[in-house]
């Protein structure tokens, strides 16, 4: 029998509508959170990888080429921005809130 991944795993869909009332209303908080956290890893990755940008080839290249390595292999590892939002709205840590719905007044004139 084949081993599963350990970021596969099977969750019951209905259980995160229990947070909104809604399973559409949950993925796209989720979706939201997601891409939050995806464009935060990649702004840390870049902002890591420009200190060994440079233009010079020289001996010490070799070095830093394993120590890029070492970053991006660290990045690589990294559960997957869906699952960690999953996560996190599972455990409660996602913040959210809907547009207020306009309210009909009547008003006498």
């Amino acid at each position: 029998m084949a081993q599963v991944p350990a970021s596969i795993v099977t969750r019951n869909i209905s259980d995160l509508a229990v947070e909104t009332g809604n399973v559409y209303q949950s993925i796209s908080i989720i979706s939201k959170r997601a891409n939050q956290i995806a464009v935060k890893v990649k702004e840390e990755l870049n902002s890591k990888l420009a200190e060994f940008a440079t233009t010079v080839d020289n001996l010490e290249e070799v070095f830093e080429n394993r120590e890029q390595i070492e970053i991006s292999k660290y990045y690589e590892r990294m559960p997957k921005p869906t699952n960690m939002a999953i996560e996190e709205f599972i455990e409660g840590k996602v913040y959210y809130r809907f547009a207020d719905e306009e309210t009909e007044t009547s008003s006498a004139l």
